[in-house]
């Protein structure tokens, strides 16, 4: 599965302001964006990661990307920054 990888990841953002700035500061290696997502908070991501040239995977809601990444409830926006050895 696609987010297996996420949701190992030793060091990982989670929310839409967090993932932006790890794809700003060069740190984000893959990001996860849902596509039930509003397009103002994550086309900004989108634009950054074609900037810096970080791979995009598109997740089917919000609610299944808050989960793999241990919380609650919906998450707009999530990226690897530190993969598992």
């Amino acid at each position: 599965m696609y987010l297996t990888k996420l949701k190992k990841a030793k060091k990982k953002t989670v929310g839409s302001k967090q993932t932006l700035k790890a794809v700003q500061q060069g740190m984000a290696k893959v990001v996860y964006i849902a596509q039930d997502a509003q397009s103002h908070i994550v086309n900004p991501i989108i634009q950054a990661c074609s900037l810096k040239n970080v791979p995009v995977v598109q997740v089917d809601e919000m609610l299944e990307l808050g989960k793999t990444c241990g919380i609650e409830v919906g998450c707009a926006a999530a990226s690897i920054v530190e993969e598992e050895i």
